[in-house]
């Protein structure tokens, strides 16, 4: 028998033995009435003196990570929700019984204790055991007991233990569910209203995406998970809800890698009577304002580089970012035979199905985008790549549409909304004929969404954020893997 087989078989023995003695090692009677971080909190700066005599009991909860035992002592270290501590225990204090029973206690058990703080010989703040007990019997050690939890795809299938392993892990949501709730709270205090939209829809809209396919047997009815909440939003503009957000989870059927997952987290939300550059602003301020409280300062560590996050942000169109990233001249970007020659040299595919516009963005995110370190809003989107934006007054071959690019990727997209229903409808028209030509991500014709229009939508704004990707840039994480808690994986291979 190897020596993990072992281990198995004397832990499914010690289930007996607890039973055998009268104790539940499944309980569901204790009641913690601290965590461990409000021992730190309240005695983290007091000394071994100042702690002499303190009889305020401390009751704490959570998984037992290590055992030093001294014959008739012990030190052990708990793990809860917000942290660790350590606690001394003394047989003459807890008892024989509870002493002979604490020992056959397992690294990875979850226990409760009662104690008082004092300082070890060492100096480190503990709790001094009065009672001990087992809560949940854990039949499977920690991967440290034999070589680390290190394997990453090991990590994201058995995220429960990579939580419980890898503090850094922990940190890394903590900080992603601050982020949310900043956001809300942001968002909140602008008068913008939460609200929720279906994820079920009857064709995708919204974005340039391909959707996941199901079917509603009662109904008998295809239908897709969506890919963007956007066309229900705006929706709601329309029926007089001129401020509304949603943190919502959407659904696209492409690749997987460092960036994409096939299931992940947006932020979208509308303004009535505002337009992209009111959106520049918000951006500029919301994102800069979590990032302070979360670091003290505009500046995070990301990778090799160091981010900078005080407005106002660069911006750059695309051919401005294609110029000063590329060789690529502006002179070439306006002959269409000078770009068909560029593209070819890139080796990028079916050029000659290709608008100019979309030409031209083909070309920057081939050149430029992932070179845009700092924060830098790409502006002046070509109409073509751009059917649901609003064209330029002055310029109609242009809308007013952004993104907001940080550290090489797409962290926002965001426009002044186009509510016109016969031009909505005729750039439906022209998606369709893209999509005819073979673009299968281009956008279908919405006729309930145009139906909405002609009651009259409001001027407004529009933006998304990508949650994970933004808590990507915020916790140092170079894969989106790291700050989703159950990535998307293939299957396990027996």
């Amino acid at each position: 028998m190897d020596e993990l087989s072992t281990l198995l078989a004397n832990r499914r023995k010690k289930l007996d033995t607890f039973r055998e003695q009268g104790v539940n090692p499944f309980a569901n009677d204790f009641k913690p009435t601290h965590v461990t971080k409000d021992v730190h909190d309240k005695y983290g700066d007091s000394t071994r003196e100042d702690l002499e005599g303190n009889e305020e009991i401390f009751t704490v909860a959570g998984r037992l990570m290590a055992v030093r035992l001294f014959g008739k002592a012990a030190f052990v270290s708990i793990q809860d929700r917000r942290g660790q501590i350590q606690a001394f225990v003394q047989k003459n204090v807890i008892g024989e019984d509870s002493f002979k029973l604490f020992k056959t206690f397992d690294v990875g058990d979850i226990i409760g204790l009662e104690g008082t703080p004092f300082r070890t010989k060492t100096d480190e703040l503990s709790l001094k055991c009065k009672s001990i007990r087992i809560i949940t019997k854990s039949l499977l050690p920690l991967p440290e007991k034999w070589h680390g939890l290190t394997d990453t795809e090991t990590r994201f299938r058995q995220r429960y233990v990579d939580l419980t392993v890898n503090p850094k892990v922990v940190n890394i949501f903590r900080t992603r569910s601050k982020i949310i709730s900043q956001i809300r709270a942001y968002l909140s205090n602008m008068d913008f209203m939460e609200v929720e939209t279906p994820m079920l829809h009857p064709q995708a809209g919204g974005a340039a995406a391909k959707p996941f396919n199901t079917h509603h047997n009662a109904l008998d009815m295809d239908l897709v998970l969506r890919i963007a909440p956007e066309l229900y939003l705006k929706r709601l503009l329309v029926g007089g809800l001129e401020r509304v957000f949603e943190i919502n989870r959407s659904f696209r059927n492409e690749g997987i890698s460092v960036r994409h997952n096939p299931e992940f987290t947006m932020l979208e939300f509308y303004w009535a009577y505002a337009t992209y550059e009111d959106l520049i602003k918000l951006t500029e301020d919301m994102i800069g304002s979590i990032v302070q409280n979360l670091f003290g300062s505009y500046e995070v560590k990301y990778q090799e580089h160091t981010l900078n996050f005080e407005g106002p942000w660069d911006r750059l169109t695309p051919a401005e970012a294609i110029c000063k990233y590329s060789d690529i001249t502006k002179e070439q970007l306006q002959s269409r035979e000078e770009m068909l020659k560029v593209a070819e040299t890139l080796k990028i595919p079916n050029t000659d199905k290709m608008g100019d516009g979309k030409l031209l963005m083909e070309i920057y995110e081939e050149v430029a985008e992932g070179k845009i370190i700092q924060p830098t809003f790409v502006t002046e989107f070509p109409l073509e790549v751009s059917p649901l934006a609003r064209k330029n007054d002055e310029n109609p071959e242009i809308t007013d549409r952004f993104e907001l690019i940080v550290a090489g990727r797409e962290i926002a997209n965001a426009f002044s909304e186009l509510n016109d229903p016969i031009d909505q409808k005729q750039r439906f028209e022209d998606q369709l004929k893209a999509r005819a030509d073979g673009d299968d991500e281009a956008h279908l014709m919405d006729e309930d969404y145009i139906h909405a229009l002609e009651f009259g939508m409001p001027s407004a704004a529009g933006q998304g954020i990508g949650i994970d990707r933004l808590t990507m840039l915020l916790t140092d994480s170079a894969s989106i893997r790291e700050v989703i808690l159950f990535p998307q994986l293939r299957k396990e291979q027996k």
